[in-house]
């Protein structure tokens, strides 16, 4: 099974980094071929278009993405919504190529609010592209994390449940 962490904050020392390097870590524990996808990075270009030649760490976003049985994707809340820095990454993805995979949800948020909208809208995301999401996403707060790791036991755990309880959907429908 090939698995795909998403870090969908484009800042630099973004708290979800910290989050999904932690559930990468986790992950690849589990599941050798897992891959991080980190948009802090910069490296992925805005999209214009599918006939543009985009640069390699681009395309190869996207071809992980494509290739990927599990997508784990965090996000932070902006603006009531997921950041508009994921939503650019998933615009390189054709949906006809995508059913039947499975993906889990980690949301990290200033204070505790916003989080079930975000992940209404993260689900209808995955439902676009035919993913069989995860109910049970993770919520957390920034004090929860440090600026280079997961520092609260708790949110650990509900971490790591959200990886096993997303890599045992996927062994179901996959």
């Amino acid at each position: 099974m090939r698995v795909v962490v998403i870090a969908g904050s484009p800042r630099k020392n973004a708290r979800t980094s910290a989050m999904m390097k932690y559930v990468y870590e986790y992950a690849k524990s589990k599941n050798t071929d897992t891959k991080l996808i980190d948009l802090s990075e910069g490296q992925i270009e805005c999209f214009h278009g599918f006939d543009v030649d985009y640069n390699e760490a681009t395309k190869s976003a996207a071809r992980d993405i494509l290739e990927a049985d599990v997508w784990l994707v965090g996000t932070p809340i902006y603006n009531s919504f997921f950041s508009s820095a994921l939503k650019n990454l998933f615009e390189y993805i054709d949906y006809k190529k995508t059913a039947g995979k499975a993906a889990g949800m980690a949301i990290v948020a200033a204070g505790n609010i916003g989080f079930t909208d975000v992940q209404t809208l993260l689900t209808q995301l995955m439902s676009y592209f035919r993913v069989v999401a995860n109910p049970k996403a993770v919520y957390m707060t920034t004090n929860e994390i440090s600026s280079t790791t997961v520092s609260d036991p708790g949110a650990q755990a509900r971490l790591k449940e959200m990886v096993d309880d997303t890599l045992e959907l996927a062994s179901k429908i996959t």
